[in-house]
């Protein structure tokens, strides 16, 4: 029997579930803190026009990136030399959670450049942080459960996002009208709405789940045998790292796979880190409309994830992939064709008058619509992408594998979010840097329709 069967068998159900349970505790950082609450204030209220908070907040996420591409490779290739993955997940986590707590200081007024950099070492530690946890999978169920477990996990994700979402809008969030919650309510703790402290405090809350739900993972989910010494592993890692960039040129399924989730991934990406900010701005959209709005989403997503564990199963990882790759083309066209009074650029008129109550014209309303699509796509994107990988390397390269993978996601994706920024700033028009989404996906999606299944099968 292989290393992976023989791992496979040692993985309780809880310590499946603490697996599972990570992206349950990672999801709230991107939900709340990138996505739809600080993400959307910053570009909407801290930065004095729109154009100026998307290029910034863009440029973060890019300079994130970059060091993301860089560095997952090289630690992806020592930890598998060191052995267990919950000692860098923890180190990680501690810079993840510190980096959240300062974002409570990002009040109305702060200088842009602090707050961009403690966000961006936040998305680095999260994102070395997955590295981790995604590593650990192929030892813990057989390969024909991998895709279930993925998408189950990223289901979860979206689910622990979605209730800590309800929470800001129901509990923190006030309307400006009234002062109030959506449900009546005086804001918790005494937050003030005008100095922003209803989205400052998504990073502590964020901070204070995480380090609550990763627990079960470091409690019963299994961890690989240790290895060798940091310095000697280190040593061994980059030399391992090498090797294994040129084995990949000589795996060419595996290689396309790569690159063109490197090029669709980045704009997957950039689609859900700058989507929220641009629809605030577009439409002057408050805190709780934009996070009514991720509400809406993740409870899309969340359905959309449960599909997809099935289907992944049935038909494979690459189908779940390249349909919603295809979903995701077709909202992104939506979203960045939808103004006030019209869609499809124009196409299709819509009315102008606004009711007055939340999402109240008819163009937010299609925005929502669009917004499904991008809610039942993007979870299915990414975890089946996710098992495509797993599904095609063994366990014992896992680590060095899944930090390629890392970097194969990471090392353009300061291209789109670049961009997205650049010609936001040179055209003035957040619309047209929002289009430029559309050549990663598409790209990526194509090159994608070559590539075998699983990536290390000859042919198709």
């Amino acid at each position: 029997m292989s290393e992976t069967g023989i791992e496979a068998r040692k993985a309780s159900r809880a310590g499946i579930w603490g697996w599972m349970l990570f992206d349950w505790a990672a999801q709230p950082f991107f939900t709340v803190v990138t996505t739809f609450i600080f993400g959307p204030y910053f570009v909407s209220r801290m930065a004095s026009d729109p154009v100026a908070g998307q290029a910034a907040w863009g440029y973060g996420v890019a300079a994130a990136g970059f060091a993301i591409a860089v560095l997952s490779p090289v630690l992806g290739a020592i930890s598998d030399q060191t052995g267990p993955r919950k000692p860098w997940i923890a180190c990680f986590a501690a810079i993840k959670i510190a980096c959240l707590l300062l974002l409570w200081l990002a009040a109305p007024g702060s200088g842009l450049f602090w707050v961009v950099a403690v966000f961006s070492l936040a998305s680095v530690a999260a994102e070395f942080s997955t590295v981790f946890n995604d590593s650990m999978m192929p030892r813990l169920v057989p390969k024909e459960e991998i895709g279930k477990i993925s998408n189950i996990a990223w289901g979860l994700g979206y689910l622990g996002g979605m209730v800590v979402l309800i929470f800001v809008v129901a509990c923190l969030a006030a309307l400006p009208e009234t002062g109030l919650t959506i449900v009546g309510l005086k804001p918790l703790f005494g937050l003030d709405p005008a100095l922003g402290e209803d989205a400052r405090a998504t990073g502590p809350l964020s901070a204070l789940w995480y380090l609550v739900f990763i627990l079960p993972m470091f409690l019963f989910t299994p961890d690989a045998v240790k290895g060798i010494p940091i310095r000697p592993a280190v040593r061994h890692g980059l030399a391992e790292l090498k090797s294994t960039l040129g084995e990949v040129r000589r795996r060419p399924g595996i290689f396309r796979f790569l690159i063109a989730r490197m090029i669709y991934q980045d704009g997957v990406n950039a689609l859900i880190v700058l989507g929220g900010g641009f629809a605030a701005a577009m439409f002057g959209w408050s805190i709780t409309e934009i996070g009514l709005f991720g509400i809406i989403l993740n409870v899309v997503a969340i359905f959309g994830c449960l599909v997809a564990a099935r289907m992944d199963s049935a038909f494979g990882s690459k189908v779940v992939v390249m349909v919603s790759l295809v979903l995701l083309s077709v909202a992104t066209v939506g979203i960045v064709s939808t103004g006030p009074g019209y869609t499809l650029f124009g196409v299709l008129q819509l009315s102008a008058a606004d009711s007055g109550g939340l999402f109240g014209t008819a163009a937010e309303k299609a925005y929502i619509l669009y917004g499904l699509l991008i809610g039942l796509a993007f979870g299915p994107a990414q975890a089946s992408s996710r098992s495509y990988m797993a599904r095609s390397v063994s366990a014992e390269e896992a680590g060095r594998y899944f930090g390629i993978y890392a970097l194969a996601g990471r090392v353009t994706s300061f291209a789109a979010p670049f961009m997205v920024a650049t010609v936001t700033a040179l055209s003035g028009s957040p619309r047209l840097g929002m289009a430029m989404i559309i050549l990663f996906i598409v790209t990526g999606m194509v090159l994608l329709a070559g590539t075998p299944y699983p990536a290390d099968r000859k042919g198709r």
